[in-house]
């Protein structure tokens, strides 16, 4: 790819992403949810101000068209009858200091449902049209005031369910994932560049302007840079969708007990009755920050209840797609039954539970080597707090602040993954001394998947049109 076919699908780009958002139409839609006290609407585009400032009549006699950018106006919105439909603020935005960087308004007004629909139906009715889900952010993406990993983080971060997954939706908002993938990128610019210019000079053999040795050491430093985002994945992917948490044991031991002591809340039937359970019980709750899906299974024994074995099949099955399995006992183990939950358990995180020690006047121990074994009793909720200590341990979840960089997007894992294979390629090539024109082609490769991420060059239509549509209006 040359540098003239390189500016063309630039062109392409930009040409191409304009129209997936209908031009410069003005849209309106709510912006916050209905029911509250207080209402938004935002309106944003070319005309914005001009059509807010139809249906607006201000207390002072003054039109929005004259007005500064970032000022607030008091009046009220009419219909197109003339007619009041309610008191409101206006905020008027000049572009490009607005979300979209568009010029923009954002009405306050009461947040009865009827009201807001009336106050939507006006700015319709004056040449507005309805926004579609996450139009705002693409459109902010599209002017520029942001990348398409912030554009992203936006979605992440108003579906944010506890601290953690707040946290590292707020630090890619905030482009420091971004400017990981900047410096990553200004180092294989500084790679290709020099090898380029030894294609530019390719009648002179022996000139060579890019130090071979230099350029394998900073292709390595770029893999395992790239490789300790790509290791984030499942970090990322916990602290978006809850740590998956089995809890498993044989019949009448306390699972179901202690599935609702760790929820707080009863959700599953407690019997002392053998089989009770017979289908898996999900539910997730916050420990320290972080969200864990408690998966509650049907008792493991012999049976021929056609029913309870489906349960059982489904229980191994939980186990398996776990990352933390939580074994509950409520007597002394066998070696073998250890052995077998070790093997069940192997490359996750085994928690051996004895419950019922109220019951008990010596503790078991556990025949094993290496088992971590707390003692509760589920009932009286005793030692719980040390259970969830040792739970939240075992998912081994790093610190969390605003400056993570941890990757939650399968897209961006993906793109990752690609854009390593690539430099792998380049330090293989150089180790075997190929010629730079073919470690030119993956260097190439590796800044393409980069640049993918963040929205650098052209994305597909289908890819862009994914990414917003999960959005919620107004946004």
């Amino acid at each position: 790819m040359n540098k003239q076919t390189d500016k063309i699908l630039q062109t392409a780009s930009s040409t191409s992403l304009s129209t997936v958002v209908g031009g410069s139409d003005v849209i309106c839609s709510l912006a916050t949810q209905s029911g509250g006290a207080i209402g938004v609407i935002r309106v944003s585009g070319d005309e914005a101000i001009e059509i807010t400032d139809k249906v607006f009549r201000s207390v002072r006699g003054r039109h929005l068209q004259n007005a500064k950018g970032n000022t607030l106006h008091y009046g009220e919105i009419l219909d197109k009858e003339g007619n009041t439909i309610d008191d409101v603020l206006v905020s008027v935005f000049r572009a490009p200091h607005s979300y979209t960087g568009e010029d923009s308004t954002e009405i306050s007004c009461h947040g009865s449902a009827y009201i807001l629909n009336q106050v939507v139906k006006a700015l319709i009715d004056a040449g507005c049209r309805q926004a579609q889900p996450g139009e705002y952010t693409q459109r902010a993406y599209l002017n520029g005031k942001m990348d398409l990993s912030q554009a992203e983080a936006v979605a992440d971060l108003i579906s944010a369910s506890n601290r953690a997954s707040h946290k590292v939706a707020l630090s890619q908002l905030k482009g420091h994932f971004s400017s990981e993938l900047s410096i990553l990128r200004e180092q294989l610019l500084k790679m290709t560049s020099l090898l380029e210019l030894e294609l530019d000079f390719s009648d002179h053999e022996e000139l060579e302007f890019a130090d071979r040795t230099e350029l394998k050491a900073l292709a390595e430093t770029i893999h395992q840079k790239i490789k300790t985002l790509t290791d984030s994945f499942e970090t990322g992917k916990a602290l978006k969708k809850g740590v998956p948490v089995a809890i498993v044991g044989k019949t009448n031991v306390g699972k179901s007990t202690l599935l609702n002591c760790l929820l707080h809340e009863e959700k599953a039937i407690v019997s002392n009755i053998h089989g009770t359970t017979r289908d898996v019980i999900e539910d997730t709750t916050e420990i320290k920050g972080v969200t864990f899906r408690f998966i509650d299974t049907a008792g493991i024994r012999h049976t021929d209840d056609q029913i309870e074995k489906l349960g059982i099949a489904r229980a191994y099955q939980k186990m398996d797609e776990a990352a933390i399995v939580l074994w509950v006992l409520d007597e002394q183990p066998t070696v073998e039954e250890c052995a077998e939950m070790q093997s069940l358990t192997e490359g996750k995180h085994l928690i051996t539970i004895f419950n019922k020690i109220d019951n008990k006047v010596v503790e078991p121990k556990l025949v094993g080597a290496g088992l971590h074994t707390v003692y509760i009793s589920a009932k009286l909720k005793q030692n719980i707090t040390a259970l969830e200590e040792a739970i939240y341990d075992a998912a081994d979840i790093p610190e969390i602040n605003e400056n993570s960089v941890i990757i939650t997007s399968a897209r961006h894992y993906e793109a990752l993954t690609h854009a390593d294979e690539s430099i792998l390629r380049v330090i293989e090539a150089l180790d075997f001394g190929l010629s730079g024109d073919l470690v030119s082609e993956d260097l190439r490769i590796c800044l393409y998947q980069l640049a993918d991420i963040t929205g650098g060059q052209i994305t597909p239509h289908e890819v862009l049109g994914n990414i917003f549509k999960h959005f919620c209006i107004g946004k």
